[in-house]
């Protein structure tokens, strides 16, 4: 495909094709004095007295082959003054007709049906052109008049058509102009634009690593970066990432984008050279605009990889789009594999929040452990009124001890405070070592001190979780420290630690084959994780669930 978008009109052809019909004509006899003056006529723009001179030379029983020069110059007239009609029927007895202009008449016709909204028509005449002289003028007819018209029939016709570039620049055209595109339409945009053509080649000793994050806090007066989010906190760890990578001797090359939260933008913004040239897209977080880029990086050959999100079902037919925590499934799977090895009973009861992930996984690990022969005592979506309540419908309730509970384990899926507060609270005051197993989040709300707790009952579901009495995790923190004057939070250290997996699994050594690295080995050791394995997966699904053992967070067995 030589050129896509936009295509721009270097001639008006339909004024030049009367010149070449001049040139071919080959008659013993002379040009007949009307005949000359239509076609001077024409070229000064007088189409209604250019017909009236035609008319005569129409008939071909008594004009022979001129009248087939005629009806082409009527047509072109009629086309000049709206009378699509009129052309259609004066060029009907020629469309067919095997001689040396077919080409030419074919192209008119097509036109004219453009002109009366018969485009599937009027494509179809076109792609019956055979003359590769003529190909850039059926190219450019195509794309002035199917460059405005609806995504649908452009998308659903493609296939019959995709051979005229006019058509597919056409397309490109529509889809980039719509603010908003459906998935299809993404990855057909990227795909049309031709991207990855130039993958694997020019690679150096340099990652090359792109951020997108919606870095602008719409919420200010001054549209600026607020030091207050999960995003500011992210990106201090990527940026402290990128700081330790270049003191151990590795040559980075971070550029930072912000989406904007504004889909139009970000489109626009992946057009920019240095984005195709990375070798890896961080970001953006948000469903939709993660959507858009991972189309993009699919097209590109670039591995992008969403930093936070656990809900990756939409990528696990894609390549290149990446989960850097566990998938919702990830998480189901790891449950259900540590409560079989606890062996603490069948009874489970599941609570959980109203996010997408929460309800999701609620559903997946409750069906899960159905099939594992485990026995549903409860299932509820959790606010934090109704959070007390569910414990003591599963008889955690001050005054009885846990031999009158109901339920074998808890497991409460939410990382919202709101509901880990009243939970805590509860199991804090009651006598009952029933195991509640709850996210890793919760480790790190500071109303929680679990090792104060009579029985060590909290059990944390691994999403990334660090190993908090590590010596790199000790030796980040002071790093963190000595460069922002504050402790890094679980978004920093997430962000820390995506720099170093990434440059783990990034660059010469796997020919920056970032899925040949990943599939290597089943399991790699983090820095500041406990771990990873992304062995033919686009998540993380080492998920252990950790406990307490004398004080420290270890998994369990």
């Amino acid at each position: 495909m030589k050129r896509l978008i936009p295509f721009q009109f270097m001639r008006k052809y339909l004024f030049i094709l009367p010149l070449f019909f001049v040139l071919n004509l080959t008659f013993s006899q002379t040009v007949p004095e009307g005949f000359s003056l239509a076609k001077s006529q024409i070229s000064t723009g007088n189409y209604v007295e250019a017909m009236n001179s035609l008319r005569e030379y129409l008939n071909s029983e008594k004009y022979g082959n001129l009248s087939n020069y005629a009806r082409f110059y009527f047509a072109k007239a009629s086309l000049e003054t709206n009378q699509t009609l009129q052309a259609l029927e004066v060029l009907q007895p020629i469309i067919e007709l095997d001689w040396e202009n077919a080409d030419e008449v074919k192209i008119l016709v097509a036109e004219a049906m453009f002109k009366n909204s018969q485009n599937l028509d009027a494509l179809r005449i076109l792609a019956q052109v055979q003359s590769a002289d003529l190909k850039e003028n059926v190219s450019d007819l195509t794309f002035k008049y199917l460059s405005s018209s609806s995504p649908d029939f452009l998308v659903s016709n493609l296939q019959g058509f995709k051979e005229n570039p006019g058509y597919v620049g056409a397309l490109s055209a529509v889809l980039q102009s719509k603010t908003v595109l459906s998935s299809d339409e993404r990855s057909l945009y990227y795909e049309l634009r031709g991207l990855g053509e130039a993958t694997g080649t020019g690679k150096d000793d340099v990652l090359d690593l792109v951020v997108i994050l919606p870095f602008t806090d719409f919420n200010s007066r001054n549209d600026s970066i607020s030091p207050n989010t999960f995003v500011y906190e992210l990106y201090q760890g990527l940026s402290l990432g990128v700081d330790q990578l270049k003191r151990e001797k590795r040559q980075v090359n971070l550029l930072t984008f912000d989406s904007r939260r504004d889909l139009a933008y970000l489109k626009n913004l992946l057009q920019d050279p240095s984005i195709l040239k990375a070798d890896a897209i961080i970001g953006p977080i948000y469903q939709d605009e993660a959507d858009l880029v991972s189309v993009f990086a699919e097209n590109a050959k670039i591995p992008f990889i969403h930093p936070l999100s656990n809900l990756g079902e939409r990528f696990a037919n894609r390549e290149y789009s990446f989960l850097f925590r566990p998938s919702v499934n990830d998480l189901s799977e790891g449950i259900v594999r540590s409560l079989k090895r606890q062996n603490w009973g069948k009874k489970f009861a599941i609570g959980y929040s109203n996010s997408s992930r929460d309800e999701r996984l609620a559903g997946m690990l409750q069906q899960r452990l159905l099939q594992e022969g485990f026995f549903q005592i409860n299932m509820k979506q959790l606010t934090p009124s109704s959070t007390g309540q569910f414990l003591q419908e599963l008889g955690i309730t001050t005054g009885r001890d846990s031999l009158e509970n109901l339920v074998d384990q808890i497991i409460i899926l939410t990382d919202d405070p709101s509901i880990a507060q009243p939970t805590f609270g509860l199991i804090e005051s009651v006598t009952s070592d029933v195991p509640v197993v709850v996210m890793d989040s919760w480790l790190a709300f500071n109303f929680a001190n679990y090792e104060m707790l009579e029985f060590p009952n909290f059990y944390f579901i691994s999403n990334n979780v660090p190993e908090f009495e590590s010596e790199e995790m000790k030796k980040f923190k002071q790093r963190f420290y000595n460069r922002y004057l504050t402790y890094p939070t679980l978004n920093a250290s997430l962000g820390y630690e995506l720099l170093y997996w990434i440059s783990l699994n990034l660059g010469p050594v796997s020919g920056y084959d970032f899925r040949k690295s990943l599939d290597l080995g089943a399991f790699q050791k983090g820095k500041l994780t406990w771990g990873f394995n992304f062995q033919n997966s686009n998540s993380n699904q080492y998920v252990p669930v950790f406990g307490f053992e004398a004080g420290e967070l270890k998994p369990l067995n």
